[in-house]
């Protein structure tokens, strides 16, 4: 039986500069713990993204990450409160 080949951890700059130069980083890569994401779509009305749109602006982060900050508050508080 071939034992696995220990690989040494390296930096988040390295790991980023071996996959732009195209690279195999899959041995820095940890399957096991991966996390599995769902997508789910989702339409809102234009009066909605605009704003979601400025509240992102104002806390320097994308549409995307203040739906789910959101999101995840309202989980949490909800979660608490049962």
């Amino acid at each position: 039986m071939k034992r696995k080949k220990k690989i040494k951890p390296i930096s988040a700059e390295e790991f980023d500069r071996k996959f732009d130069a195209g690279e195999d980083i899959t041995p820095y890569m940890d399957f096991k713990n991966a996390v599995v994401v769902d997508r789910v779509n989702v339409d809102f009305p234009v009066w909605m993204i605009k704003r979601l749109d400025r509240e992102a602006t104002k806390l320097n982060v994308s549409r995307q990450a203040i739906i789910k900050m959101w999101i995840h508050d309202r989980l949490m508080s909800h979660h608490r409160a049962a």
